[in-house]
């Protein structure tokens, strides 16, 4: 294993600390207040950030923060953490281990590091531009699938692609011709895509803090990630289309865009 830049250590320690809390009131029947947006938040997803952003802070404060829970703070700065403490907040809610801890840093617009941490599920994967990904330590690569009749995919948050009659027909019609299609969903798609255990993941309705880290470790482990449009991800992002490489074109030409 390369040795971790300081930024990276950062992060994975933020993540670490973040388990800590999140694993003492996992399962604790925590109280759930609906945010502004309807989505839940926990005591859990307030500490956990507290405990990523104290972490953060102490070892580069001149770095902007965006977090779910407590918004953007010196976002204009050249390196912005995006961290999202839960994400998944639902699962956790309902004690299903498929939520993590989302770390990533935003440098001059671009993402160079990432860390998603799923301490109920048992998986940490981190990955750095231009050194590789790893998940529980070990160095981790896309698959070489090449032919549709071979792929596997997994689909998640699809409300927004399902209200486009197009666009839906378009997905149906792209998996009658792989070998297999499940819903994975959260982190767990991208660090199975990541080890080439599946080879095109596609999403809507999510949000950069939810993918940010996962961006960076798919396109380490040699895959690509875009939106469904084939776009760059950025703040704005808002679905995915990410594969091991091989098959974006193919999986982009048989989308067709998502209007």
């Amino acid at each position: 294993m390369p040795t971790h830049s300081a930024e990276l250590t950062a992060a994975i320690d933020a993540a670490e600390a973040a388990a800590t809390v999140i694993r003492a009131l996992y399962q604790r029947n925590l109280a759930v207040t609906t945010k502004t947006d309807q989505s839940p938040v926990t005591e859990a997803d307030v500490r956990a950030e507290e405990a990523i952003h104290a972490v953060l802070q102490a070892r580069f404060p001149a770095y902007g923060f965006y977090g779910e829970e407590t918004g953007q703070h010196r976002v204009d700065a050249e390196s912005v953490w995006l961290v999202d403490p839960i994400d998944g907040t639902k699962s956790f809610v309902r004690e299903c281990p498929f939520f993590s801890t989302q770390i990533a840093l935003l440098r001059a617009g671009e993402l160079v590091l990432g860390v998603s941490s799923a301490p109920a599920y048992g998986e940490f994967a981190w990955a750095e531009r231009g050194a590789g990904a790893y998940l529980n330590g070990k160095r981790i690569r896309v698959s070489h699938t090449a032919q549709l009749a071979q792929t596997i995919i997994s689909t998640g948050n699809l409300k927004t692609l399902t209200r486009s009659p197009a666009g839906w027909r378009r997905l149906g019609a792209l998996i009658g011709q792989v070998s297999r299609s499940r819903g994975y969903g959260d982190f767990v798609h991208y660090h199975l895509l990541a080890r080439g255990a599946l080879d095109v993941v596609i999403e809507s309705d999510v949000n950069i803090l939810d993918i940010a880290a996962l961006t960076v470790i798919v396109r380490e482990a040699g895959g690509i990630f875009t939106d469904l449009d084939g776009g760059a991800v950025g703040l704005g992002t808002t679905s995915v289309l990410a594969t091991n490489g091989v098959l974006q074109a193919s999986i982009q030409e048989a989308l067709g865009g998502t209007d």
